[in-house]
């Protein structure tokens, strides 16, 4: 994984103050793979494994709480009143309400709120409509030339020996995080595809 700086310092800058922190984006640009690496961090610095709840609603094992109520009594009943807690929710499009929760969780003081979704979803206005004044918001893009370039110095010695503006022919076949780990151009095209 390429450790995206960057996004992560958005991160870190609005860590345990209140809003909501919202990354938004299209889908597989990398949000998913930016909340792991922000809650590595978390523990690194300290905090508690138990102190971080972490739900993605792409897996199955998480569909029942697409239910904005079933989703509001399980992290309540996960997080330790004494702490802060660090709640993420990762696609949250995908439960009904979702402002609901999100805005019942927000009002606790013992709660720090990361949410994710896609582009096509936050950019209808749902967003900006029903969390007026309560969230901030970075957009996610696919990987940026120097962050491909980055990643094929660092796990690619063939590649290495490329000019850049070979390197940036590549990048230009796809900048999406998971492309990386293609073996042929086909398979790349295939995926994107």
């Amino acid at each position: 994984n390429i450790r995206r700086d960057g996004y992560l310092k958005f991160l870190n800058t609005w860590q345990d103050r209140d809003v909501i922190k919202v990354l938004s984006g299209v889908r597989r640009s990398g949000k998913s793979t930016l909340l792991a690496m922000f809650q590595q961090d978390l523990k690194a610095q300290g905090v508690q494994a138990e102190n971080i709840i972490a739900i993605n609603f792409e897996f199955m094992e998480f569909e029942e709480l697409t239910d904005y109520r079933k989703l509001h009594d399980y992290v309540l009943s996960k997080v330790d009143k004494s702490k802060k807690n660090y709640v993420f929710l990762d696609e949250i499009q995908h439960v009904t309400n979702f402002e609901k929760v999100v805005d019942y969780l927000y009002v606790r003081d013992y709660i720090d709120l990361y949410i994710t979704g896609s582009n096509a979803f936050f950019l209808s206005g749902e967003l900006a409509t029903l969390l007026t004044g309560r969230y901030i918001e970075q957009h996610v893009l696919p990987l940026s030339f120097q962050e491909f370039k980055q990643w094929h110095i660092e796990n690619n010695p063939i590649i290495q020996q490329l000019s850049n503006r070979d390197l940036y022919a590549m990048y230009t076949r796809s900048s999406f995080p998971y492309t990386l780990a293609m073996t042929s151009q086909q398979e790349t095209y295939d995926y994107l595809q």
